[in-house]
């Protein structure tokens, strides 16, 4: 009995006292305050194989898309393609995870190894760039939910002035640059967060994606694209490899004959007209031109990054604990919901102010290193694309430009020259 009576004793030390000093320190969380959980960027997970068989509809997609724009050169089997890549890789499956948003998870476990990134997350990243490298931007063509449903609502398509297009086909390289500095340093996932689309798919937007979105759509009745063309940081990427690509859309299976039934037929301005011949230069003027080049390509680097550097407090003010700090430091009558909750979060950790203070000054230096480097990217973008306008390029037939050609194949239909009977 007394054997009992002491296991008792110890089993009640063990137990319940401990219980009792934790429920001292740990108060019980109270769940009646009104808060209600803000939405997230990303639907449940699904089961490992659902996401190993999305990869098998992303390869098949893929491969039917190539083939019909390559081999078969149909712009109908492209638009039935497209047309279940938006069923199925938008509605479906909500628009997550695309490779378009998939450039974060890779960067921030690049930054990151703490982040255990998926190997499925990894493919949808790397097929279409994959796929890109070989066949030209297959994936854009119809394989992109985000590209489907602009392409689908397109009525009729108005078109841009050359230069019109090259000052918007810089931002997505600024939006590429920040949606790596945020993801690299923890901050947010800026491309999923203002994707204009992902509200339709998952029948879920605020009012502002709401509205955002329809901007979008209505716009894409007269211009061919706008997300895709002017905003869309994988497309950066996609354009690059392209441009390099094994095989790519031609106009033309055989010789060109100069019709001119394709000239208007691109909605996005990716036709290369025929150039007349350039006049004979003398070499002192390519040598000086190419020299000027050279030497005005490094200030702009360096004025971008210098420019970027000192924006490093504006970007940095994104980041959720840089944004708690400030209103810690000067509180605000206006505060959203989750700075309440980061508040209440911070109170409740043990952290002191100062502490909090320590760990932003150096989220503010990664900032500056990270400005430092965006700016110098988008100088060394801002000055190449000088160089390519002040080059002359020689070329007798109407070509797509394989950088900003999205292989959609509807020039193919206007071209009267036909495998079986070449010109």
């Amino acid at each position: 009995m007394k054997k009992f009576s002491v296991l008792f004793l110890l089993f009640f030390i063990l137990y319940f006292l401990p219980g009792t000093s934790y429920a001292q320190r740990f108060p019980k969380p109270e769940f009646d305050s009104g808060h209600v959980q803000p939405p997230t960027l990303t639907p449940a997970p699904r089961a490992e194989f659902l996401a190993w068989f999305d990869v098998l509809v992303l390869i098949g997609s893929l491969s039917a898309a190539s083939w019909f724009v390559i081999k078969k050169r149909s712009r109908k089997g492209v638009f039935w393609v497209s047309l279940f890549a938006l069923a199925y890789f938008g509605f479906y499956r909500e628009g997550c995870i695309c490779p378009v948003g998939s450039v974060q998870n890779v960067v921030l476990a690049m930054f990151h190894p703490a982040y255990i990134i998926p190997a499925t997350v990894v493919i949808f990243f790397s097929l279409p760039i994959l796929f890109t490298l070989f066949f030209g931007r297959t994936f854009c063509a119809g394989v992109c939910p985000l590209g489907a449903i602009q392409d689908i609502v397109l009525f009729k398509p108005v078109k841009l002035k050359p230069w019109v297009q090259t000052a918007l086909g810089l931002i997505p390289y600024i939006y590429l640059g920040l949606a790596i500095l945020y993801a690299a340093t923890a901050t947010d996932f800026v491309i999923c967060r203002y994707d204009p689309f992902v509200g339709f798919f998952r029948f879920d937007a605020t009012f502002n994606m709401l509205f955002l979105g329809g901007i979008f759509l209505l716009v894409s009745l007269f211009i061919g694209r706008p997300y895709c063309r002017f905003l869309c940081p994988y497309g950066v990427l996609l354009n690059l490899t392209s441009r390099i690509s094994r095989k790519h859309i031609a106009i033309t299976p055989t010789e060109c004959i100069q019709c001119r039934l394709c000239e208007d037929s691109c909605p996005f301005g990716a036709i290369e007209l025929p150039s007349p011949v350039k006049p004979a230069e003398k070499r002192e003027t390519s040598v000086r031109r190419f020299i000027l080049l050279v030497i005005i390509i490094p200030p702009l680097v360096l004025a971008g990054g210098f420019a970027g550097s000192m924006l490093h407090e504006n970007l940095a003010s994104v980041h959720p604990k840089v944004r708690l700090a400030k209103q810690l430091l000067i509180p605000s009558k206006e505060v959203t919901e989750d700075i309440k909750v980061n508040i209440d979060a911070f109170k409740t950790s043990g952290k002191t102010v100062n502490e909090l203070y320590a760990e932003v000054d150096g989220i503010l230096k990664v900032f500056y290193v990270g400005g430092w480097l965006l700016g110098g990217f988008l100088g060394l973008v801002f000055g190449l694309t000088l160089a390519n306008l002040s080059k002359f390029k020689y070329q007798p037939d109407y070509i797509p430009d394989k950088g900003t050609c999205l292989s959609c194949a509807r020039c193919v239909d206007y071209c009267p020259v036909k495998p079986e009977n070449p010109a």
